[in-house]
């Protein structure tokens, strides 16, 4: 069974942002995480995208999450247990991925 994909965008005191997703992150749920973090994502800001209550993450997921690190400040927070799927696809070699 699925866990449902929840996502809460705060703001710092800095401006920066936080995007706390949990759940599991898939095919049926991408373009709503997707649009959750195009919301978020500003010039000039930092967004980190706290995946510490994801319990899964497949393909589609990590490639939503590659397609912006290219144009913006992304940072992870994430756990164990997903340290290996970020660092195999290659993620954390192109933004900073805090494991908690």
């Amino acid at each position: 069974m699925t866990t449902a994909l929840t996502l809460v965008a705060s703001a710092g005191d800095d401006g920066n942002r936080t995007l706390t997703v949990t759940g599991e992150v898939d095919l049926s749920n991408v373009a709503e995480f997707s649009a959750a973090l195009d919301r978020e994502l500003a010039p000039g800001v930092s967004l980190t995208v706290d995946l510490t209550g994801v319990t899964y993450v497949d393909s589609a997921g990590i490639a939503a999450l590659f397609d912006r690190t290219a144009t913006h400040d992304l940072r992870l927070a994430a756990p164990r247990l997903l340290e290996r799927v970020l660092r195999v696809s290659g993620l954390a070699q192109v933004t900073k991925v805090m494991i908690r």
